[in-house]
């Protein structure tokens, strides 16, 4: 894996995209919904330190951005969305599925967010291989 073949200002794109579908996902579509199932009111949202969150989330964002084209590297656009959409929804989809049932968190909040990563890495597939 040569990382210096890599597109940096793709993957820098990408990783922000999926700020951008978090702000509509977590905000008007799922917001309500996603704060009731995990108990969180609006003034727990706003005690907490959102800056460190949000940058937090960016590194982590951001990493996973970088493996995703690493794998992605040389593939067509149709490729990397089937691949973006399979990484989310056949491994990140299950994976926090599994978790969740042990948690004991409901089926709703197991949709909102693993369907988040689902819609993330389809358009981070889309946009690693479509911008060369």
């Amino acid at each position: 894996m040569d990382i210096s073949s890599l597109n940096w200002l793709a993957i820098l794109v990408a990783a922000l995209s999926t700020f951008v579908i978090g702000a509509v996902w977590y905000g008007p579509v799922f917001g309500k919904i996603w704060m009731q199932e995990n108990g969180f009111t609006e003034e727990d949202l706003k005690e907490a330190n959102m800056g460190k969150i949000y940058g937090t989330a960016f590194v982590l964002e951001l990493v996973m951005t970088i493996n995703l084209a690493l794998f992605l590297n040389r593939m067509s656009i149709k490729e990397g969305l089937l691949y973006g959409f399979f990484t989310g929804f056949g491994w990140i989809a299950m994976a926090m599925g599994v978790n969740y049932l042990f948690s004991r968190n409901s089926i709703r909040l197991w949709f909102i967010d693993s369907f988040y990563f689902v819609v993330s890495f389809t358009l981070m597939g889309a946009i690693l291989t479509a911008w060369k």
